[in-house]
């Protein structure tokens, strides 16, 4: 025991409190934009992206196609400038209405 009596031992049955992790900004910051596969699909993630971070390389973009065809993955590089950017970034991916997922 501690002193005060108390026990210096964590309750392994509870999970410990976990903060997110702190990022420095600007970073890269990679991200996969899952959606449906269609020939704008890509196009559409870029126009998106290229308005958050105007440097954004076209030519860094990856796009794979899953394995039965329905849906792509589109991998980006950003640069990120704060959590403002991203939030924005995210949501207006979502309002396009093709994106499924953004991890």
């Amino acid at each position: 025991m501690s002193k005060g009596g108390q026990n210096s031992f964590r309750d392994l049955r509870q999970p410990a409190a976990q903060e997110a992790p702190k990022i420095s900004f600007p970073c890269p910051y990679p991200l996969k934009v899952v959606g449906d596969a269609t020939e704008d699909f890509p196009a559409r993630v870029c126009q998106v992206v290229v308005r958050h971070d105007p440097d954004f390389d076209e030519a860094t973009m990856q796009v794979i196609d899953s394995r039965n065809g329905r849906f792509q993955s589109v991998r980006v590089t950003i640069t990120a400038t704060g959590e403002q950017q991203l939030k924005q970034l995210f949501d207006e991916l979502k309002a396009t209405g093709l994106v499924h997922m953004v991890v």
